[in-house]
């Protein structure tokens, strides 16, 4: 695994599966095109994934966090302690400011805050990281946020996730998909929402939809059954992720629906 390339777009999976897997690891994956190099969600196996093919903590430069559940942010107290005290740096992170505040206030900072203490006050989120400010895109089908990094273009549209009675990504508690170069939709979690895909599909005619699956129906992931509802040619370009341990039960039944496949952990999809 190398953090750069010749320009190509790559996405590695460090793993497929979803949060309580054990054959698997955790939905992450890096993205690399050119001198850049993007990790989307760092979760609790993330780093032993990487580990697996020679990428350490502090190697990682730049992070996208789409969520808090912890199979999405488990690992990164392990980078920003490693970066903060062994290697002497901080990495970038692409994070507007309304989600670094529920990041850091909700999640990182009861491991981290207090490591040190300066004049009676505890470290804050930019004494680890260096964040890079996406902006808000106007005229998008939903609120959409968008970053340059590098080559590399970014947009992260809000998503339904949290709480299973969410009507829409209105309601839900912050999460967002990526979408790559215009070219690659990455829902990242996400309950069962057509329009996520169809509008933007519509903008960008996506080469490639990596998309949430679960194998029941209920709770707050999209499932099997009701994305075999969408339409025949998104199924075709749609590689299903964030799915259980018992997934090679359901291939003939993905198959039959018309998907392109599972995402594989360990493989690097390329689009040239």
């Amino acid at each position: 695994m190398s953090l750069s390339n010749a320009g190509e777009l790559s996405i590695y999976f460090i793993g497929t599966g979803s949060a309580f897997v054990k054959t698997l690891y955790q939905n992450n994956v890096v993205v690399v095109k050119g001198d850049r190099h993007l990790v989307i969600d760092c979760g609790t196996r993330c780093m032993e994934g990487l580990n697996e093919v020679g990428i350490t903590a502090s190697d990682v430069e730049d992070f996208l966090i789409t969520h808090t559940h912890a199979d999405h942010i488990g690992g990164l107290e392990e980078v920003m302690l490693v970066n903060r005290y062994m290697a002497g740096k901080r990495p970038r992170m692409v994070i507007n400011e309304v989600f670094e505040n529920i990041l850091w206030e909700q999640s990182l900072r009861g491991g981290s805050a207090w490591s040190e203490c300066h004049d009676g006050e505890p470290l804050g989120f930019e004494d680890f990281w260096q964040p890079l400010r996406p902006a808000l895109l106007e005229g998008m089908p939903r609120e959409t946020w968008h970053y340059r990094h590098g080559d590399l273009d970014i947009k992260m549209p809000r998503t339904k996730h949290i709480p299973d009675n969410a009507r829409d990504w209105r309601d839900s508690f912050w999460s967002c998909g990526v979408i790559l170069d215009e070219r690659v939709m990455f829902t990242s979690d996400t309950r069962y929402d057509p329009d996520l895909v169809l509008a933007f599909d519509d903008l960008y005619d996506f080469e490639t939809i990596f998309h949430d699956c679960q194998f029941f129906t209920g709770g707050v992931h999209a499932s099997l059954d009701e994305i075999s509802e969408l339409p025949k040619r998104v199924k075709a370009k749609t590689l299903l992720m964030h799915y259980g341990d018992n997934w090679p039960q359901y291939l003939e039944k993905a198959r039959e629906a018309g998907f392109k496949g599972f995402a594989i952990q360990g493989h690097s999809y390329l689009f040239p």
